[in-house]
């Protein structure tokens, strides 16, 4: 009985180890040939720049399922045919009509309504009453001396400073919560809660509307959730011109905002003139799916590590191709090629110990929308992830960084959270295999480019899931340009890459123990 015992916990004792001395045994199966031939594929004109729910980004999503039907990766149980599917929704301006004293407005010259906080809806009062800057607070109350229950409210965008060029509110050069691009949210609830059934909205920034300001009120972006229903009452933005000619108070209203002055308790007017408001959307809703594959892990299957990057770019913008090679279609042939490369040590009798999620995710160009999906609807549970590795452009050299160590690096962001687990497996498995030059800048608190929020591996973090994300660094040159394009892959650093994430991976899997998660979750957002 003893000796059995003995060489039970022998067998688990050597079990992790005999594991990873397997991993050079299959990080060959990871080379630039190999990753060229599919990132040609993948990058190629015919997948159109893999849009966003766009036929090019099905014919790629094709594409990878063949891939791992070829090299023996399965699907995940609860995942049929390999796509986690979902619908991404797109809201836009059907219809809108807004009068005032019987006035019918033009659109956009007088105003416009932003499709994404407005709901389709009627309002109509017979008063107007001017808010200020629609503030109530123990400092600053421009509701102390008006009534707004059944009548249309104008508001004013910004917050008051005093005489010294501070503001009134926080008493500092800061602006305070009613002075952010928030505010508006902020400021409509409050309205709502005293009784205003609509309001009209003047920004000191937006004196007409042309650009950014009408494509908001046209369509909004790509979203998952139900339609955006955050601000509590409907509202017009009025053009500057239009307040000057209608309002004989407009002028004032406009010079004050513009000097960011206070309002006597005279000039909180009430305006006897009918207001209408009627407005409609369209909402499409457009099919897409992330991919998924597994390698099933063997005394500690139901763990998991997953690899992940996103599949989708920017399409066809004026005619021209994105075909996003480096972004991010490095990182999605680099976690094809390490599938199959976990796939053949597992056909091999030397598979990993947790199961291996393969993860492409759509939408990350659109607002990470294919790893929040799966993050609020995951087909595994999110805390027995021992660790999420995300790959977004490996392919490329920095043209930024004028260091001796160009050809041999790779950006690591995330090693000092969550988890200090990460940086010592990091660093110890690089030291055995690729020897990169490891630079952990982004994860700088003063990172300008706030990298860590700006990949998929965020939803995995703001989960409390350990997550590494590898990166190369390119944000200028032909980032987001019809410049990026397979030719300009540095192929031997791009191979040393992901062989790199596999490797990482390999010892994450095999591990006795899953990562710790010992270190606060980052909550600043994107």
């Amino acid at each position: 009985m003893k000796k059995i015992v003995s060489g039970i916990a022998l067998s688990l004792i050597t079990l992790p180890l005999f594991a990873q001395n397997n991993a050079a045994e299959f990080e060959h199966i990871i080379n630039k040939d190999s990753l060229q031939k599919h990132l040609i594929a993948i990058a190629g004109d015919e997948m159109e720049g893999r849009n966003s729910a766009a036929r090019g980004e099905r014919l790629s999503a094709a594409y990878m399922r063949s891939y791992f039907v070829e090299n023996g990766i399965v699907a995940p149980n609860n995942v049929p045919h390999y796509a986690q599917n979902f619908l991404l929704k797109i809201d836009s301006r059907k219809h809108s009509e807004v009068s005032i004293n019987n006035i019918s407005l033009k659109y956009p010259q007088d105003y416009i309504i932003p499709v994404t906080d407005n709901r389709s809806n009627t309002f109509t009062s017979s008063q107007i009453v001017f808010a200020g800057y629609g503030i109530q607070t123990d400092v600053y109350n421009d509701y102390k001396s008006i009534n707004v229950k059944g009548k249309t409210v104008i508001i004013l965008l910004d917050e008051p400073k005093d005489e010294g060029g501070n503001f009134v509110i926080s008493g500092t050069k800061e602006s305070s919560e009613w002075g952010t691009f928030r505010s508006l949210e902020k400021k409509l609830a409050l309205a709502a809660k005293k009784g205003a059934v609509g309001a009209l909205i003047i920004s000191p920034s937006q004196t007409k509307f042309s650009g950014g300001a009408l494509r908001s009120a046209e369509n909004t972006r790509m979203y998952i959730m139900s339609a955006p229903q955050t601000k509590s009452l409907n509202y017009a933005v009025l053009s500057h011109d239009f307040v000057q000619r209608h309002f004989a108070e407009g002028a004032s209203w406009l010079s004050n905002l513009a000097a960011g002055k206070t309002f006597s308790k005279k000039e909180y007017v009430n305006i006897s003139q009918p207001v209408s408001f009627n407005y409609e959307k369209n909402t499409a809703l457009l099919p897409a799916a992330n991919i998924a594959a597994i390698i099933e892990g063997t005394d500690k299957k139901d763990e998991y590590v997953f690899i992940t990057a996103h599949y989708d770019h920017v399409g066809v913008q004026d005619g021209k191709i994105y075909n996003g090679a480096d972004d991010d279609g490095s990182g999605t042939v680099a976690i094809m090629e390490i599938g199959k490369a976990f796939a053949a040590a597992k056909a091999a009798g030397k598979g990993p110990r947790r199961t291996i999620v393969i993860l492409a995710f759509t939408a990350e160009e659109k607002g990470l929308l294919g790893s929040r999906y799966f993050s609020e609807h995951p087909f595994v549970e999110m805390d027995k992830i021992s660790a999420a590795l995300n790959i977004d452009m490996i392919g490329r050299i920095d043209t930024e960084r004028m260091l001796a160590d160009t050809l041999n690096y790779i950006y690591l962001v995330g090693h000092d959270k969550i988890s200090t687990n990460l940086k010592p497996i990091g660093e110890d498995v690089n030291n055995r295999s690729t020897k990169l030059v490891l630079d952990y800048k982004f994860d700088h608190p003063d990172d300008k480019y706030r990298i860590y929020f700006r990949s998929d591996h965020y939803n995995f973090a703001r989960k409390g899931v350990p997550v590494l994300f590898f990166y190369d660094g390119m944000l200028k040159a032909d980032y987001h340009k019809p410049t990026d394009t397979y030719e300009k892959i540095s192929w031997s650093l791009y191979e040393k890459r992901a062989r790199l994430v596999f490797n990482i991976a390999w010892e994450i899997a095999n591990r006795d123990e899953m990562l710790t998660r010992d270190l606060p979750i980052p909550t600043t957002g994107r």
